[in-house]
């Protein structure tokens, strides 16, 4: 898990033009959302590596994880490519790799950490 958001964290910062085509249009300062919820993710990894707040930790990455699935939705609708940077993406095929990932790492989390 550690792992994997270490590498969501470098996305943020190496594709922080096509991850703010992901966030939706009514929400302003997109760049410095992409950049924070990067910022966030460097913070669950770090605070999993901690047992003492590795239970907190692992429940706000878990409520993280449900508020930004709505724009993984929006980005496949829109066919946001976030690497390019355009809006020329896999579409909606997106989200069946995409929400059973995030479930995936849900329950991950929580087996992991909490239980």
């Amino acid at each position: 898990m550690v792992t994997g958001l270490v590498f969501s964290t470098i996305g943020h910062f190496a594709f922080t033009r096509g991850m703010s085509l992901m966030v939706p249009a009514l929400i302003p300062f997109k760049t410095g959302i992409v950049y924070l919820t990067g910022i966030i993710e460097m913070l669950f990894a770090t605070g999993l590596l901690f047992p003492a707040y590795r239970v907190f930790t692992a429940w706000s990455l878990i409520i993280f994880l449900v508020l930004v699935l709505p724009t993984n939705i929006y980005a496949a609708i829109k066919r946001a490519d976030y690497q390019k940077a355009t809006f020329d993406g896999s579409g909606t095929n997106y989200l069946w790799f995409r929400i059973p990932l995030q479930v995936l790492f849900i329950v991950w989390a929580y087996l992991s950490c909490i239980k």
